[in-house]
């Protein structure tokens, strides 16, 4: 019940900020050219507050999945006056400086987030900045039945350099399903397998492909509870864990793992304690039906804590970085590279949202962020009824020095309508997919 409650608050408090920040730029940018602002809401109906101050009535609806900001004289089907402050009466140039600036509020928050979790000095894992040098292949995985070998230094994805883990992973995750052809080298020689990646063997909302490959780093115990079963087998703070009962150990939910799943069973664990290799056998004792060693676990991390203004510098690039793979995707999406079964909805970013407030205000930044910057971007394709799609049909009007007829207007914005429409009904199914009880009423699935 706690859980449920904090991931619907933190849904709520996520897309409630976004949406804000969103309508909050045309707001700002309609009273700067002197529009007149009729009603600014947060929510969709049915209204739980609202109050009028001036010309503007401000609202919030029950459902926070939106918002709105009516100005006058932005319909043409309505009734207008024809005054100087009426939307439709304002210059091309006005109109566009209030349809651009919801956009570019979001990407303006999404660089103020991460620059924030940036200057937090938020840690990350080491091994994303080196080069992707496999350490462990999985069995059974397509890197396996493609003949990856452990010691191999993936360079390429497809066509694409990639000289870093983070590189990789980013190349791979939203290619599942589609045949790759990955550039290796082994021995110092050139070579390359095809694979198609798989779901990862994690849970996750997200429609990832995985190939099933792993650095080669180990965690470390991090502290030992005295008189628990580590401090009786001789395990000590700093030992890094490689491998339990011959399996290789990579990172802490492995080696959580592999103890929790052995109550009461010795096990043997080999570690490096600094630099010399040795094997302990230790015995996990039962609590609650899972094994315990009574030790905390943590992976090699490295924390880089910039000054404000590098921080942001640091955030600028990663939004950049990030941009490209998300117009990358949108392209593989419409020339069917990409399946569209990644694509979230509301349902798939709640649990996100409740997974990150548990683990603290920097991960809800980091998805903030993230979400954020995909708000911005995507609302400035040329698909009427979007902010980008206004932006496209005056920008036609501007190329044709002339206005479209009301006519076509309304069967661009239908057909704007329509997409949309199409893309609501993709995420919703996917939402309900993900859903276990209700995938399990898919027959065909």
């Amino acid at each position: 019940m706690l859980g449920t409650l904090t991931t619907l608050l933190s849904f709520a408090f996520v897309l409630g900020v976004l949406v804000f920040v969103h309508e909050l730029g045309h707001f700002l940018a309609a009273k700067r050219v002197g529009i007149k602002v009729l009603k600014f809401q947060l929510g969709f109906n049915p209204t739980i507050l609202k109050f009028r101050r001036g010309d503007t009535e401000y609202s919030i609806g029950a459902l926070p999945l939106g918002g709105y900001v009516k100005m006058a004289g932005d319909n043409p089907d309505e009734t207008r006056l024809n005054a100087p402050d009426e939307f439709l009466s304002k210059t091309k140039w006005e109109r566009f400086q209030v349809l651009i600036m919801g956009p570019v509020m979001n990407l303006g928050l999404a660089v103020i987030l991460l620059a924030v979790v940036f200057y937090q000095g938020a840690p990350r894992l080491s091994f994303e900045e080196k080069p992707a040098l496999v350490g462990v292949v999985e069995a059974g995985s397509p890197a396996s039945g493609a003949g990856i070998q452990p010691g191999d230094q993936i360079v390429s994805v497809s066509g694409t350099e990639v000289g870093t883990w983070e590189h990789f992973y980013n190349a791979v995750m939203s290619r599942r399903g589609e045949e790759l052809d990955l550039g290796l080298l082994r021995d110092g020689e050139r070579t390359s397998a095809k694979l198609t990646p798989r779901p990862p063997e994690t849970d996750s909302p997200l429609e990832i492909g995985d190939i099933g490959v792993l650095p080669d780093v180990h965690p470390h115990i991090a502290s030992i509870v005295p008189g628990e079963a580590a401090e009786r087998a001789g395990l000590k703070t700093g030992d890094v864990v490689v491998s339990v009962n011959g399996d290789p150990i990579t990172f802490q939910t492995h080696l959580k793992k592999a103890i929790s799943t052995r109550p009461e069973q010795e096990i043997q664990i080999a570690i490096l304690r600094d630099g010399t290799p040795m094997t302990i056998a230790a015995t996990p004792a039962r609590r609650g039906g899972e094994g315990l060693l009574g030790i905390t676990m943590a992976d090699d991390v490295i924390s880089i804590k910039p000054g404000l203004v590098g921080a942001f510098a640091m955030s600028v690039e990663k939004n950049v970085e990030i941009s490209g793979m998300i117009f990358k995707t949108v392209w593989d999406l419409l020339t069917l590279q990409t399946s569209p079964k990644q694509l979230m909805g509301p349902v798939a970013i709640a649990q996100l949202s409740g997974e990150s407030a548990q683990q603290g205000w920097i991960a809800l930044f980091l998805l903030m962020a993230q979400i954020s910057l995909n708000l911005g971007l995507l609302n400035l394709l040329p698909i009427p009824v979007l902010d980008g799609g206004h932006i496209f049909i005056m920008s036609l009007e501007g190329l044709a020095r002339r206005d479209f007829s009301i006519p076509m207007k309304e069967k661009m914005l239908f057909g704007g309508f329509v997409v949309l429409m199409l893309l609501m009904v993709t995420v919703i199914y996917n939402d309900l997919t993900r859903i276990s009880w209700i995938e399990r009423l898919m027959p065909w699935r």
